[in-house]
Formats: C-alpha cells, sequence, structure tokens
C-alpha cells in the first residue's frame, strides 16, 4: 500500500460517498477499511464508497469488460457489498467525466446489479438507465413501534420495501431497520421507503437503507417507489405503451423516475464531487485494525 491514497468525496441528492479511483485493483478494501473511511466523525464520511476500477481488473466484472470499462465496486457505509446504488452510478460518472476518462453523453458502467448505460447532460444532470423492475408476488408488511402498513416488494437489482404512510414522521426515527415480515422475504435485508403522495405523479420518501441507515438519498429506492405508486394509481407502461413518469422528492433533493414501455427504468438527477484530497494510509491500516 502506497503512503497516501487518493479519494474524492460526492454526492447525489444528498446521498454521499467516498470515492476512491483504483484502476487496476491495487488498493485493498476490506470491510473494517470501508467503515473507517465512511465513519462521519473519526473518518472521511459517506452513505457509502466508489471504488472506482476498470473492470478487466476486477474479478466480479471482467465478464462484464467488453460492455462497460469501468467497475463501481460499491460498498455500503458499514463496509458490507452491495449490488447497486443509483445515487453512487450517478456520482460514479461524474467522477469519470472529472478525471478525463469520459466525455459528455452515453457511457455504460458495470456494476453488481449488472451494466448500466448513463447519460451525463450538459446542463450537468445524469440520467441512469437503471433496468427492469422485478415485482415478487406475496404479502410483505413493515413495522415501526405500534404502527405497521402492507409494503410492496420491489427489486432493482437490489430488494426494497415500499410502503405508502399517512404522514413520513411515522417512519420514526429509522436508526433502526424497520421490522418486515415474513422473514424469508428478505432474507439478505431490506431497503425500506416510506412514502407520501404530494400531487399528481409527485410523491416524497424517507428511506432506512440496508447497511446505512437513514439516508438522504436512495436512487435504487426511488425507482421502486415511482414503480409502486404507478401500480397503485393503475398505471402500467408495459401493458398500456404510455412512458409513466414520477418525481420523487428525498430530503437531499429531487429525483425524475420514468418507467418506459419496454420496462426500463430511467432516473435523471444531480451529480456533485465536493472534495479532493489523499487518505494516510498508516491512519488507515490502524483504523482497520481497530
Amino acid at each position: 500500500m502506497s503512503t497516501r491514497i487518493p479519494f474524492l468525496k460526492g454526492h447525489g441528492t444528498e446521498n454521499d460517498f467516498v470515492i476512491v479511483p483504483d484502476p487496476e485493483n491495487a488498493v485493498d478494501l476490506p470491510p473494517a477499511a470501508v467503515a473507517a473511511l465512511c465513519d462521519r466523525r473519526a473518518g472521511i464520511g459517506g452513505d457509502g464508497l466508489l471504488h472506482v476500477v476498470r473492470s478487466a481488473a476486477h474479478p466480479e466484472a471482467k465478464g462484464m469488460a467488453a460492455e462497460a470499462e469501468w467497475f463501481m465496486d460499491y460498498r455500503n457505509g458499514d463496509g458490507s457489498i452491495a449490488e447497486m446504488c443509483g445515487n453512487g452510478v450517478r456520482v460514479f460518472a461524474r467522477y469519470l467525466q472529472r478525471a478525463g476518462h469520459v466525455t459528455e453523453g452515453d457511457l455504460a458502467v458495470a456494476t453488481r446489479g449488472g451494466v448500466k448505460t448513463v447519460h451525463i447532460a450538459k446542463d450537468g444532470d445524469v440520467t441512469v438507465g437503471m433496468g427492469k423492475a422485478v415485482l415478487p408476488e406475496g404479502d410483505v408488511t413493515v413495522r415501526v413501534g405500534e404502527r405497521s402498513w402492507p409494503a410492496r416488494n420491489v427489486n432493482m437489482g437490489n430488494p426494497h420495501a415500499v410502503a405508502f404512510v399517512d404522514d413520513l414522521s411515522h417512519a420514526g426515527d429509522l436508526l433502526s431497520p424497520p421490522p418486515f415480515s415474513p422473514a424469508a422475504v428478505y432474507p439478505d435485508g431490506v431497503n425500506v421507503e416510506f412514502v407520501v403522495d404530494r400531487g399528481p405523479g409527485h410523491v416524497a420518501l424517507r428511506v432506512h437503507e440496508r447497511g446505512a441507515g437513514e439516508t438522504r438519498s436512495c436512487g435504487t429506492g426511488a425507482c421502486a417507489v415511482a414503480v409502486a405508486a404507478a401500480r397503485r394509481d393503475g398505471a402500467d407502461p408495459t401493458a398500456t405503451g404510455t412512458p409513466a413518469t414520477y418525481t420523487v422528492d428525498v430530503p437531499g433533493g429531487t429525483l425524475v423516475i420514468t418507467e418506459r414501455p419496454d420496462g426500463e427504468i430511467e432516473m435523471t438527477g444531480p451529480a456533485v464531487i465536493v472534495a479532493e484530497g489523499e487518505i494516510d494510509a498508516d491512519w488507515l491500516e490502524t483504523a482497520t485494525r481497530a
């Protein structure tokens, strides 16, 4: 490990990330190291970590190298591995643009949830092709304190439980994962979204992200919410041939989600790089052992 490791800090609608550029996959980032870097008091601070690696250099991404040069090796803030992060993909693309690896226009990013298509617009917003939602059958219930709600099971490459509530305060503090049942539905845990209506085609959410707690935004969660809201509202673009677009307010900003007639979902929103620096490798090694 070199004496100092480059890093950047970025966010998408205030879902924030530590970014570690590592094209050849040479930096060892065990879970304890990721958790130390994402610690908001003793580290840099972030909801998660974006490990930027060439697909050909990462064993999990080699099979996608022909489609996407870059692999988003995403980790939750607690160091655990996640399949996808929609806000993370936008920030990942913004980093690639800043570093000169890509320009405005289209690119492909490899993730554990598959290859994602990305468009960097001239106005600064980034649109990500999030793939198709899977809507598993079966009843799901989520609970906070004495309240409970039916939830829609939506998979966006990672699992979501979407509950429509009367007031976002009913979600509680979201420090701990909201209990859900039946337990077998989400054997590896779940992201839970609590949703209220703001108007036609307009909703707002709070989210508990698996492995991170409440975050200011969740891109895959916003997509799951838009799909769940569309089905609740009687809209299924794959059946009607008409796109469904929802504006989704998150605590950190606003995302626009469109489900196309072919079932593909697009998410558009901002992505910002706010800082750049170096990690002290000796500190990281000590923090990892702590």
